[in-house]
């Protein structure tokens, strides 16, 4: 399995490939425009210089985010960049095949199964998602790209998925460990955060790692039901 992520995802599509999808969908360009500027975001220039000033961004990034585009954390912003990616998607899927791969993407991650032969192709196969990727508008974050044989640990967006998707057993025996100090010293001495719905956050997490383990939601949940 092999990992790359796609630089500055939901700043790189831009509000004039976002009308474009509007209008493809059928919508009259009255209400294209006025969906795409509801849907769309320029940071502001005291915002673009704190960023550069911190370190984290670069020139180009600094171009994207002052120019119209999906504003990350926007509800919207996913189901229209996956809408906007529809050819890198496919061209990709295309490419995985020719490798022998399973191609899938959440959001700026994109991963490629295979067998373990597909680590050897690891040069010819970044180079043509890197080509494809600059073709439709996105670009390869170069420092973040993970390959993860069988025999260790794959991670896709924090969860395990060598034989069955499953959390972490670090992120169990944290909650774990919080759980039973709420149990001991009582909640507001894990509480650091000043969560306003502790109480919530803590079944949040315990359903998270529920949903891909049972016996551990249940060994979680003991826990939890001890807590006064």
């Amino acid at each position: 399995m092999i990992g790359f992520d796609l630089r500055d995802f939901f700043p790189s599509v831009r509000a004039s490939r976002v009308h474009a999808l509007w209008r493809t969908l059928g919508y009259p360009e009255g209400v294209a425009r006025a969906l795409t500027a509801l849907c769309t975001h320029r940071t502001s220039a005291a915002v673009i210089e704190r960023l550069r000033d911190d370190g984290g961004l670069d020139w180009m990034g600094a171009k994207r985010l002052a120019e119209p585009h999906l504003p990350q954390g926007s509800p919207c912003s996913p189901a229209l960049a996956n809408l906007c990616a529809f050819r890198l998607d496919l061209r990709l899927e295309g490419l995985a095949w020719v490798f022998g791969a399973i191609y899938t993407r959440y959001a700026d991650d994109l991963v490629f199964s295979g067998p373990a032969s597909l680590r050897g192709q690891f040069t010819a196969l970044r180079a043509w998602i890197d080509g494809i990727a600059a073709d439709e508008g996105f670009a390869l974050h170069p420092r973040k790209v993970r390959c993860m044989p069988q025999h260790h640990q794959q991670r896709v967006t924090g969860v395990v998925v060598n034989q069955k998707a499953n959390t972490p057993r670090v992120d169990f025996d944290r909650l774990k460990a919080v759980l039973h100090q709420c149990v001991m010293h009582g909640p507001a001495s894990q509480n650091r955060a000043k969560v306003v719905d502790f109480r919530g956050h803590l079944l949040g997490r315990i359903a998270w790692i529920g949903q891909f383990s049972p016996t551990r939601k249940a060994r979680l949940m003991r826990l939890f039901d001890r807590i006064e």
